[in-house]
Protein backbone atom coordinates (compact mmCIF):
# COMPACT_ATOMS: atom_id res chain seq x y z
CA UNK A 1 0.00 0.00 0.00
CA UNK A 2 1.21 3.51 -0.90
CA UNK A 3 0.69 5.78 2.18
CA UNK A 4 -0.03 9.32 1.60
CA UNK A 5 1.17 12.15 4.17
CA UNK A 6 -1.29 14.40 5.66
CA UNK A 7 1.19 17.49 4.75
CA UNK A 8 0.26 21.09 5.93
CA UNK A 9 -1.67 23.24 3.56
CA UNK A 10 -4.05 26.10 3.32
CA UNK A 11 -7.97 25.01 3.80
CA UNK A 12 -10.78 26.43 1.26
CA UNK A 13 -8.62 26.10 -1.76
CA UNK A 14 -10.93 26.16 -3.79
CA UNK A 15 -9.80 28.42 -6.20
CA UNK A 16 -12.50 29.23 -9.30
CA UNK A 17 -12.41 32.99 -9.76
CA UNK A 18 -10.87 35.86 -9.13
CA UNK A 19 -13.83 36.55 -6.39
CA UNK A 20 -13.10 33.30 -4.78
CA UNK A 21 -9.41 33.84 -4.12
CA UNK A 22 -10.28 37.24 -2.64
CA UNK A 23 -12.44 35.76 -0.40
CA UNK A 24 -9.91 33.38 0.35
CA UNK A 25 -7.42 36.02 1.02
CA UNK A 26 -10.03 38.07 3.56
CA UNK A 27 -11.45 34.58 4.68
CA UNK A 28 -8.06 32.37 5.47
CA UNK A 29 -5.26 33.92 4.49
CA UNK A 30 -4.19 36.71 6.71
CA UNK A 31 -2.68 36.43 10.30
CA UNK A 32 -3.97 40.07 10.83
CA UNK A 33 -7.25 38.61 11.01
CA UNK A 34 -8.06 36.32 14.55
CA UNK A 35 -11.51 34.54 15.44
CA UNK A 36 -12.50 37.11 17.17
CA UNK A 37 -12.63 40.16 14.21
CA UNK A 38 -16.98 40.67 13.66
CA UNK A 39 -15.98 41.18 10.03
CA UNK A 40 -18.34 40.27 7.05
CA UNK A 41 -17.13 40.04 3.63
CA UNK A 42 -19.54 41.68 0.80
CA UNK A 43 -19.93 41.29 -2.87
CA UNK A 44 -22.30 40.73 -5.65
CA UNK A 45 -22.44 38.63 -7.70
CA UNK A 46 -24.34 38.92 -11.68
CA UNK A 47 -26.90 36.11 -11.72
CA UNK A 48 -28.56 33.90 -8.99
CA UNK A 49 -27.38 30.90 -7.57
CA UNK A 50 -29.65 27.91 -8.95
CA UNK A 51 -28.65 25.26 -5.78
CA UNK A 52 -26.80 24.77 -2.61
CA UNK A 53 -27.20 21.15 -3.09
CA UNK A 54 -23.51 20.23 -4.07
CA UNK A 55 -24.91 17.67 -6.33
CA UNK A 56 -26.17 20.26 -8.48
CA UNK A 57 -22.44 22.63 -8.16
CA UNK A 58 -22.17 23.16 -12.00
CA UNK A 59 -20.99 26.50 -12.21
CA UNK A 60 -18.63 29.40 -10.29
CA UNK A 61 -21.26 30.75 -8.88
CA UNK A 62 -22.83 27.84 -6.97
CA UNK A 63 -19.81 25.99 -6.67
CA UNK A 64 -18.04 28.73 -4.66
CA UNK A 65 -21.25 29.14 -2.35
CA UNK A 66 -21.06 25.07 -1.94
CA UNK A 67 -17.50 25.22 -0.69
CA UNK A 68 -18.22 27.93 2.02
CA UNK A 69 -20.70 25.29 3.44
CA UNK A 70 -19.53 21.79 2.80
CA UNK A 71 -16.32 19.76 2.36
CA UNK A 72 -15.39 16.13 0.92
CA UNK A 73 -12.79 13.77 1.42
CA UNK A 74 -10.00 15.71 -0.10
CA UNK A 75 -9.87 19.43 -1.57
CA UNK A 76 -6.89 21.13 -3.74
CA UNK A 77 -4.45 24.21 -2.36
CA UNK A 78 -3.67 26.99 -4.21
CA UNK A 79 -1.16 24.94 -6.30
CA UNK A 80 -3.42 22.18 -7.43
CA UNK A 81 -2.09 19.42 -5.40
CA UNK A 82 -4.75 17.15 -3.63
CA UNK A 83 -4.97 17.54 0.55
CA UNK A 84 -6.88 16.03 3.27
CA UNK A 85 -10.11 17.49 4.03
CA UNK A 86 -12.65 15.41 5.93
CA UNK A 87 -10.53 12.52 5.01
CA UNK A 88 -7.53 12.97 7.02
CA UNK A 89 -5.13 10.13 5.38
CA UNK A 90 -5.87 7.45 2.91
CA UNK A 91 -3.94 4.52 1.25
CA UNK A 92 -4.11 3.66 -2.28
CA UNK A 93 -3.63 -0.05 -3.34
CA UNK A 94 -0.07 -1.15 -5.18
CA UNK A 95 -2.45 -2.13 -8.20
CA UNK A 96 -3.57 1.57 -8.45
CA UNK A 97 -7.83 0.56 -8.04
CA UNK A 98 -8.55 0.56 -4.44
CA UNK A 99 -8.45 3.97 -2.46
CA UNK A 100 -9.22 3.25 1.69
CA UNK A 101 -9.54 6.98 3.49
CA UNK A 102 -9.57 7.20 6.96
CA UNK A 103 -11.79 9.71 8.51
CA UNK A 104 -11.27 12.87 10.98
CA UNK A 105 -13.36 12.10 14.17
CA UNK A 106 -13.86 16.31 14.66
CA UNK A 107 -16.16 16.96 11.94
CA UNK A 108 -19.46 18.37 12.71
CA UNK A 109 -22.67 18.76 10.68
CA UNK A 110 -24.03 22.09 10.59
CA UNK A 111 -26.78 22.08 13.53
CA UNK A 112 -30.26 21.41 12.43
CA UNK A 113 -33.07 19.51 14.61
CA UNK A 114 -32.86 16.37 12.47
CA UNK A 115 -29.55 15.29 13.50
CA UNK A 116 -30.43 14.37 17.04
CA UNK A 117 -30.75 15.60 20.79
CA UNK A 118 -27.60 17.96 20.35
CA UNK A 119 -29.12 18.92 16.93
CA UNK A 120 -25.71 17.88 15.47
CA UNK A 121 -23.89 14.78 15.23
CA UNK A 122 -19.92 13.53 13.63
CA UNK A 123 -19.55 13.24 9.62
CA UNK A 124 -19.30 9.16 9.33
CA UNK A 125 -18.40 6.96 6.38
CA UNK A 126 -22.00 5.82 5.80
CA UNK A 127 -22.43 9.29 5.05
CA UNK A 128 -19.97 9.51 2.33
CA UNK A 129 -21.33 6.00 0.69
CA UNK A 130 -25.08 7.99 1.03
CA UNK A 131 -23.41 11.14 -0.80
CA UNK A 132 -21.77 9.18 -3.21
CA UNK A 133 -24.64 7.36 -4.30
CA UNK A 134 -26.68 10.31 -4.67
CA UNK A 135 -24.62 11.10 -7.66
CA UNK A 136 -25.64 7.88 -9.56
CA UNK A 137 -29.15 7.89 -8.57
CA UNK A 138 -31.19 8.60 -12.24
CA UNK A 139 -33.78 9.88 -9.87
CA UNK A 140 -31.64 12.66 -8.62
CA UNK A 141 -30.18 13.46 -11.81
CA UNK A 142 -27.23 15.10 -10.92
CA UNK A 143 -24.70 16.59 -13.46
CA UNK A 144 -22.29 14.92 -11.67
CA UNK A 145 -22.92 11.62 -12.14
CA UNK A 146 -19.53 11.70 -14.40
CA UNK A 147 -17.39 11.86 -11.89
CA UNK A 148 -18.13 8.05 -11.05
CA UNK A 149 -17.66 6.74 -14.29
CA UNK A 150 -15.01 4.92 -13.15
CA UNK A 151 -15.73 3.67 -10.00
CA UNK A 152 -16.41 0.02 -9.83
CA UNK A 153 -17.65 0.18 -6.30
CA UNK A 154 -17.71 1.79 -2.81
CA UNK A 155 -18.81 1.28 0.99
CA UNK A 156 -18.25 2.26 4.32
CA UNK A 157 -16.10 -0.36 6.20
CA UNK A 158 -16.66 1.06 9.51
CA UNK A 159 -17.67 4.75 10.78
CA UNK A 160 -14.29 6.09 10.29
CA UNK A 161 -12.83 4.09 7.02
CA UNK A 162 -14.17 4.99 3.45
CA UNK A 163 -13.28 2.51 0.97
CA UNK A 164 -13.59 3.13 -3.12
CA UNK A 165 -12.75 0.49 -5.94
CA UNK A 166 -11.95 1.45 -9.52
CA UNK A 167 -12.68 -0.05 -12.55
CA UNK A 168 -9.46 0.33 -13.89
CA UNK A 169 -6.15 2.27 -12.30
CA UNK A 170 -6.77 6.26 -12.91
CA UNK A 171 -4.03 8.08 -11.20
CA UNK A 172 -6.34 11.49 -11.70
CA UNK A 173 -8.95 10.07 -9.41
CA UNK A 174 -8.18 11.98 -6.17
CA UNK A 175 -8.56 15.32 -8.16
CA UNK A 176 -12.18 14.30 -9.55
CA UNK A 177 -13.22 13.44 -5.69
CA UNK A 178 -11.78 17.36 -5.03
CA UNK A 179 -14.82 18.45 -6.91
CA UNK A 180 -17.98 19.75 -4.88
CA UNK A 181 -20.16 17.54 -6.30
CA UNK A 182 -18.35 14.73 -3.74
CA UNK A 183 -19.34 16.93 -0.92
CA UNK A 184 -20.63 15.01 2.15
CA UNK A 185 -24.67 15.55 2.99
CA UNK A 186 -26.60 14.46 5.98
CA UNK A 187 -29.37 11.57 4.44
CA UNK A 188 -31.65 12.53 7.48
CA UNK A 189 -31.65 16.58 6.18
CA UNK A 190 -31.93 15.44 2.61
CA UNK A 191 -34.44 13.24 2.78
CA UNK A 192 -36.46 15.14 4.70
CA UNK A 193 -36.53 17.93 2.68
CA UNK A 194 -36.13 16.61 -0.98
CA UNK A 195 -35.65 18.53 -4.04
CA UNK A 196 -35.59 21.80 -1.72
CA UNK A 197 -32.40 20.79 0.04
CA UNK A 198 -31.19 23.00 -2.56
CA UNK A 199 -32.36 26.07 -0.03
CA UNK A 200 -31.94 24.57 2.62
CA UNK A 201 -28.48 22.99 2.78
CA UNK A 202 -26.47 21.31 6.01
CA UNK A 203 -23.11 20.66 5.42
CA UNK A 204 -19.48 20.59 7.12
CA UNK A 205 -18.06 24.10 5.95
CA UNK A 206 -16.52 27.24 7.13
CA UNK A 207 -20.27 28.99 6.89
CA UNK A 208 -23.60 27.54 7.53
CA UNK A 209 -26.53 28.48 5.75
CA UNK A 210 -28.19 32.11 7.57
CA UNK A 211 -30.84 32.81 4.66
CA UNK A 212 -31.29 33.13 1.27
CA UNK A 213 -33.86 35.53 -0.64
CA UNK A 214 -33.29 33.91 -4.22
CA UNK A 215 -32.45 36.65 -7.01
CA UNK A 216 -32.03 39.33 -4.15
CA UNK A 217 -29.59 37.79 -1.10
CA UNK A 218 -27.29 35.19 -0.18
CA UNK A 219 -26.15 35.33 3.58
CA UNK A 220 -23.61 33.15 5.42
CA UNK A 221 -22.74 32.83 8.81
CA UNK A 222 -19.90 31.52 10.57
CA UNK A 223 -19.29 27.92 11.45
CA UNK A 224 -18.02 28.32 15.27
CA UNK A 225 -17.83 24.36 14.88
CA UNK A 226 -15.44 24.38 11.72
CA UNK A 227 -12.41 21.63 12.20
CA UNK A 228 -9.90 23.35 10.16
CA UNK A 229 -7.00 25.73 11.93
CA UNK A 230 -4.20 27.91 9.98
CA UNK A 231 -0.62 27.07 9.76
CA UNK A 232 -0.26 28.44 13.28
CA UNK A 233 -3.26 26.31 14.88
CA UNK A 234 -6.25 29.27 14.63
CA UNK A 235 -9.50 28.07 13.82
CA UNK A 236 -11.26 29.61 10.64
CA UNK A 237 -12.61 30.90 9.53
CA UNK A 238 -11.43 34.56 10.37
CA UNK A 239 -14.62 35.50 8.71
CA UNK A 240 -17.69 36.16 10.88
CA UNK A 241 -20.42 36.47 7.93
CA UNK A 242 -20.55 36.38 4.10
CA UNK A 243 -22.82 39.00 1.78
CA UNK A 244 -23.67 38.15 -1.58
CA UNK A 245 -26.21 40.38 -3.62
CA UNK A 246 -27.39 39.19 -6.97
CA UNK A 247 -27.72 42.07 -9.41
CA UNK A 248 -27.23 41.50 -13.07
CA UNK A 249 -24.57 43.86 -14.72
Amino acid sequence: MVKLKNNEHKPLSCYYSVVCFLVLLFSCGSDNNSTTDKQVFRYNEHKNIGSLDPAFAKDNADIWAVNQLFNGLVQMDEALNVQPSIAKDWTVSEDGLTYSFSLRNDVFFHKHPLLGKDSTRTVRASDFEYSLNRLIDKAVASPGRWVMDRVQSFSAESDSVFNIKLKQPFPAFLGLLTMKYCSVVPKEVVEHYGSDFRSNAIGTGPFKLKRWEENIKLVLRKNHYYFETDVKGNHLPYLEAIAITFLPR
